[in-house]
């Protein structure tokens, strides 16, 4: 592996101007592609200390063997020639947001003289007028098949239409009044070409006219008597009515626009972007990428406008809606506005109904990570691979088919709880998941501030539990193996089994803490590793250095979820708790409320916000509290109501400079922070 150190270039080489550099490995190949405002700076920032690198970083001037730099005049060209770099070379530690799949287009073939509607992917061709992109080929397919009925216009491919005009038979769409059949001579060209315009302008938004004008026609066939035409037309409306419903009206005023959200994890990124068009939502991309560097939504954002747009320069809209602006928004503002001849806005929705669309977009984007996730976790095969790397990465005697994962969580060392989860297999083991609160040490009256021997008596509290359990348990032959029960009631003694492995959450010194206990209670034969959370490091006990999984690896990615459900588990317990114990505190002062009397109310109310805005009738409904003690109850609440309207706010420095305590203002709770 070369070092970064050895092909440095001297700083004073590097330029000050803009420009976009390559890095390359030792056999040539391009493995990253980036732009620069200044180009000194920014390439001085890869030859640090590698230590004070992001993960990923590191790995890509580790990887590499040398770099060369492009200057050019402008951030636009900057920005045009790294698209173009890119493309040329597909370098493996820059986001690749496309995949192989080509999205469906609405098309009419506008430049032939009898044009025809049609569904079709890949590269735009000129004479063609082009709606959507869209999701899924046959929702267009649908919409095209109710329209027919009011636009009957051509849709047969030019092999059937020569075959038609030759046998002067029309095929079975025009029969069905679902084609004018200009192929046998039933419309003139102009007619026909009268017919599409109107299809291309009611596909554009345009839809009120036609809907008003098939009205006002059925109506005058029926005033006429000529019944059969206004069903006809009747149905005709329907059809438009159908069509309409399956592209709702998202934004009033008619706007063009691509909105985009993303959801992030610190390995996988899912983007989702939803094309409006006349105010209507056309169609619904998304992928799934992998994350390759240290940086954050701003720069995720440019990257995925800079490689959706280059290459469809044709479908950028007048204003594009982000979830945070790129590094350069007036760059890339002036590079789309090239790129389409006009205009191009790039904003953050604020209010109404753009922000309430792209907070649409963004529940998309996150339903669309977790199922990739998903689909992810239950391959066998994945999961298996998962497994050897984690046995191979950890130098494990065996595969470990158990994990256990183990996470504290805490509010300034108040209701220290902490969490247990199992996974086997690779999937997780809810039924075998526990709950710890954490006691004072021995010698202490009330719980400390230390996450370290909080985490050394949780692993002491699980082990020795299961120390006792495998005494008194007996071995039992079964079908898939020798099984441990209890003599008593014969059934399975779950935490009898020890895992395969532990993982904590966190870095060294909860390692050392988890080792610690384990050494103590005589057990030599469970390995131990920490998953650190900002750099996704894996730390071993008693070594200084951390093991680095590559950030496509399957073991790194069940790690990062054996953690991350930990994590949830934890703050779960920890936030059922903290509310109970807020509801007891905030009643403590209540003469003749004993602790019977507070589980009522809470089990009632179900959460302290309702049992704030409950006024003294609806306190007194409940068992055991009369009118009295419902009116002393509501001033309690009244009186810290008001302390905590007049407690500081998250801006403002807390008396004696201390770090001030937020609150959620809808709930009154206080607002949890890791």
């Amino acid at each position: 592996m070369p070092s970064p150190a050895s092909f440095r270039p001297e700083p004073g080489s590097i330029p000050t101007q803009p420009g976009v550099y390559r890095f390359r490995d030792p056999k040539g190949r391009v493995i990253y592609v980036g732009k620069a405002k200044s180009l000194r700076p920014r390439l001085s920032s890869y030859f640090q200390d590698i230590g004070n690198l992001h993960p990923r970083t590191a790995s890509m001037v580790t990887s590499a063997a040398s770099v060369e730099w492009t200057v050019v005049k402008t951030e636009v060209e900057a920005l045009q020639l790294e698209y173009s770099w890119i493309k040329e070379f597909d370098p493996r530690f820059n986001v690749k947001y496309r995949d192989d799949k080509s999205y469906p287009w609405l098309a009419v073939t506008v430049g032939e003289e009898f044009p025809r509607v049609m569904v079709g992917r890949g590269a735009k061709r000129k004479g063609t007028r082009y709606f959507g992109p869209y999701g899924h080929a046959w929702a267009i397919r649908e919409t095209v098949d109710l329209l027919l009925r009011v636009f009957p216009m051509r849709s047969c491919s030019n092999g059937v239409f020569k075959r038609s005009s030759q046998i002067g038979r029309p095929c079975l769409l025009g029969y069905i009044d679902k084609c004018a059949a200009p192929c046998v001579g039933n419309v003139t060209a102009e007619a026909h070409r009268e017919i599409v315009d109107d299809f291309c302008d009611f596909m554009a938004g345009n839809t009120a006219a036609f809907v008003k004008r098939i009205e006002k026609q059925m109506y005058a066939a029926s005033e006429a008597l000529d019944f059969e035409k206004a069903a006809r037309l009747r149905d005709d409306l329907g059809a438009l009515t159908k069509a309409l419903e399956k592209q709702a009206v998202v934004l009033g005023d008619g706007t063009d626009a691509d909105v985009i959200a993303l959801a992030e994890d610190p390995l996988e990124v899912a983007v989702q972007i939803f094309h409006v068009r006349g105010g209507r939502i056309r169609g619904q991309r998304g992928w799934v990428a992998d994350r390759t560097d240290d940086g954050g939504t701003p720069e995720l954002v440019q990257d995925f406008l800079l490689q959706l747009y280059s290459a469809e320069s044709d479908s950028i809209p007048r204003e594009v809606l982000v979830p945070a602006l790129p590094p350069d928004p007036d760059v890339m503002e002036e590079l789309l506005s090239d790129l389409r001849g006009s205009r191009v806005a790039i904003r953050v929705p604020q209010r109404g109904t753009k922000l309430a669309l792209q907070e649409t977009v963004a529940k998309n984007a996150g339903q669309a990570l977790v199922l990739h996730k998903t689909k992810r976790a239950s391959d066998l095969t994945t999961r298996n691979r998962a497994l050897e790397e984690i046995q191979q990465a950890l130098a494990l005697d065996e595969v470990p088919l158990r994990i256990e994962c183990y996470d504290v969580s805490n509010l300034q060392g108040t209701e220290v709880v902490a969490s247990m989860v199992v996974f086997e297999d690779g999937l997780p083991r809810k039924g075998e998941y526990r709950r710890f609160v954490i006691k004072p040490e021995p010698g202490q009256t009330e719980v400390t501030q230390n996450d370290v021997a909080h985490m050394h008596q949780v692993i002491t509290r699980r082990f020795k539990r299961l120390q006792d359990e495998q005494t008194r348990a007996e071995t039992v032959s079964t079908d898939s193996g020798p099984m441990l029960v209890d003599p008593e009631t014969g059934r399975p003694r779950k935490f009898a089994y020890a895992p395969g492995l532990v993982v904590v959450d966190g870095g060294p010194p909860q390692v050392a803490a988890a080792q610690a206990a384990l050494t103590e209670l005589g057990i030599t034969d469970i390995p131990v590793c920490g998953l650190a959370k900002r750099l996704e490091e894996v730390w071993l006990p008693a070594e200084e250095d951390p093991v680095i999984l590559p950030r496509t690896s399957e073991g790194l990615y069940l790690l990062q979820r054996v953690r991350d459900e930990a994590h949830r588990f934890a703050i779960t317990h920890h936030r059922s708790r903290r509310s109970k114990s807020m509801v007891e505190s905030l009643l403590d002062d209540v003469p003749g409320l004993g602790e019977v009397r507070r589980k009522t109310l809470l089990k009632h109310f179900g959460s302290l916000k309702k049992l704030r805005v409950a006024d003294v009738e609806e306190l007194a409904l409940v068992p055991g509290i009369g009118p009295r003690t419902a009116e002393a109850i509501k001033a309690a609440v009244a009186s810290t109501d008001a302390t905590r309207k007049n407690a500081p706010t998250p801006d403002a420095p807390a008396p004696g400079g201390e770090r001030p305590v937020r609150v959620n203002t809808a709930t009154g709770e206080i607002i949890e922070e890791d």
